[in-house]
């Protein structure tokens, strides 16, 4: 038998966990962009590439996580064993 979820309910359960997660992206681009590293990443594939999930994540659509993993992941390539 399904068991059909409240949106209120979900968020009680997970709100903690998502304030966390976005706590943690918070403190790491302030890491990386305070002004106490002694070089820059400005251009780095790699921040674009958060800046492009972030801007995922406030479009505020559904399958944002599939997006996301987009992002990240490789495209796949058939001969990926050779």
């Amino acid at each position: 038998m399904t068991s059909t979820r409240l949106a209120g309910e979900i968020l009680d359960r997970d709100f903690l966990a998502i304030r966390h997660a976005i706590l943690n992206i918070a403190a790491g681009l302030d890491r990386v962009g305070d002004g106490r590293a002694v070089d820059s990443v400005a251009g780095d594939p790699r921040l674009e590439r958060i800046h492009e999930a972030l801007k995922v994540l406030a479009e505020g659509e559904t399958g944002r996580a599939e997006r996301v993993q987009m992002l990240f992941s490789r495209a796949y390539e058939s001969n990926w064993r050779s």
